[in-house]
């Protein structure tokens, strides 16, 4: 991770750390570092989720666009997998999506795709770093005719909502489907989608103020849907966050069903038609235990990666694998796109439950999650990296390690979006394993803050 860039974009306060002149700056050098190679005037789009610094950030990221002479196109409100696909639909030279995610509205960000709808390396977002931060290279500002100019398009939703219909080769019908909407981007897509494929769609949490996003609602704060799914009578729950990259599952007795058992459900239905490449699975050290081990007895290879989206794309395109993702709820399904996707993982995931007959309660059965405790140690985002080298964090480390003797799992993590550090530990008994973690995480707290 960079010093402007996390795991998932640059990220922060909007207006005090992700300010107005950091967004024109970004745009500046995102629009020299990606455009050098055009021979026509750059083409780059900007979508944003429902967040009310949404549109002060549009407005700097599209100056500094401009003043390069790239022709900005906005998008408007859309996921973020929306501006991967598009960004490859539109032949534009590079995608924006200012969100920041699951994260509470006064936090915000800017992520980067490339033309082929990729998220940007780390070579190239460290040289966009040393441009923003350090004016390591001098961009000359053409005038007249070369500056860039702003347009609005009018068919982003309806394009992105045909390709996500055809996502999937059979009917809805029958179906009720309780969506979570997080009132963030996914309100004006994904009930759409649904309904369009036959199935009935119940939205909740799809009215979007601008300072409500993930608010109390979405795939990181499950209470309400659970509620809902349990009180409504309908067959699933989908629970979207505010940029609708990621999806969490509820089955039809309000129960949570996390990214690691999607993943697994959807890698078994591809392995038996033989969709499923190299029978691989691709997945990051905070899986659970669980999933690794029925993967083995089902005949799917597992290959664990950092965690972060990116790193499991990376690995992906790396060694030509077509699924994996995160336990929390990011799954990229890349013969569909090329980031992850909460409406693509829906649809795949409501195929298997509509052509397998079965109830969304049976098909999480899939493996026994091994208990697992994950607590986040709120620490001072400067110092957030230096737990791993902090001898007393490093001892109590070695001492739980010692305690397990082979029987747990701990795992000690900067986050790469948030101030603080996630301890996650898995082992046999639930109460054992929170109390450890609660324990090694007020630690953090004490040395870190």
């Amino acid at each position: 991770m960079g010093r402007l860039f996390g795991t998932d974009g640059a990220r922060g306060v909007a207006n005090q750390e992700l300010t107005c002149e950091i967004a024109f700056k970004i745009g500046q050098a995102a629009a020299y570092v990606l455009t050098a190679e055009c021979h026509r005037k750059p083409k780059i789009l900007i979508g944003k989720d429902t967040r009310i610094s949404c549109d002060m950030l549009e407005a700097s990221l599209a100056a500094g666009l401009c003043s390069v002479g790239a022709q900005v196109v906005t998008l408007g409100i859309i996921p973020t997998p929306a501006v991967a696909y598009l960004t490859r639909k539109y032949d534009a030279e590079a995608g924006i999506m200012i969100s920041a995610s699951h994260n509470s509205a006064e936090y915000n960000g800017i992520k980067i795709f490339n033309s082929n709808g990729y998220k940007l390396n780390d070579d190239i977002e460290e040289r966009i770093e040393a441009i923003v931060l350090d004016d390591a290279e001098k961009i000359d500002l053409p005038t007249g005719d070369d500056v860039g100019t702003v347009r609005k398009c009018e068919t982003a939703i309806e394009d992105y909502t045909e390709f996500a219909k055809s996502v999937i080769d059979c009917n809805l019908d029958g179906m009720r489907i309780a969506i979570d909407c997080a009132n963030g981007a996914s309100y004006k897509t994904a009930a759409k989608v649904i309904a369009a494929l036959g199935g009935e769609p119940f939205v909740i949490h799809n009215h979007p103020n601008g300072t409500n996003i993930n608010l109390h609602c979405g795939s990181t704060h499950l209470k309400d849907i659970c509620s809902y799914v349990k009180n409504a009578g309908v067959d699933i729950g989908l629970a979207f966050d505010g940029d609708a990259d990621r999806l969490m599952v509820i089955d039809e007795e309000g129960n949570v069903i996390d990214g690691d058992k999607i993943m697994l459900i959807c890698a078994e239905y591809l392995k038996n038609l033989g969709m499923l490449r190299k029978d691989t699975l691709v997945i990051t050290v905070m899986s659970n235990l669980g999933l690794v081990l029925k993967a083995k007895e089902l005949g799917i290879n597992t290959v664990q990666t950092d965690v972060g989206d990116r790193y499991v794309l990376e690995e992906m395109l790396k060694s030509g694998y077509c699924l994996g993702g995160e336990a929390s709820g990011h799954i990229i399904f890349l013969n569909h796109n090329t980031t992850g996707d909460g409406l693509v993982s829906a649809l795949n995931i409501l195929k298997i439950l509509k052509l397998s007959g079965k109830k969304m309660s049976e098909l999480a059965k899939i493996y026994d999650t091994m208990p697992q405790c994950i607590i986040n140690a709120k620490v001072s985002n400067a110092k957030k990296k230096d737990y791993c080298k902090d001898k007393v964090i490093l001892e109590e480390i070695e001492n739980l390690e010692r305690e397990f003797d082979g029987k747990g799992r701990i795992l000690v993590r900067a986050s790469g979006t948030e101030p603080c550090v996630r301890v996650m530990i898995e082992g046999e008994n639930q109460d054992i394993i929170t109390q450890k973690a609660q324990y090694l995480a007020t630690i953090i707290e004490a040395r870190l803050s």
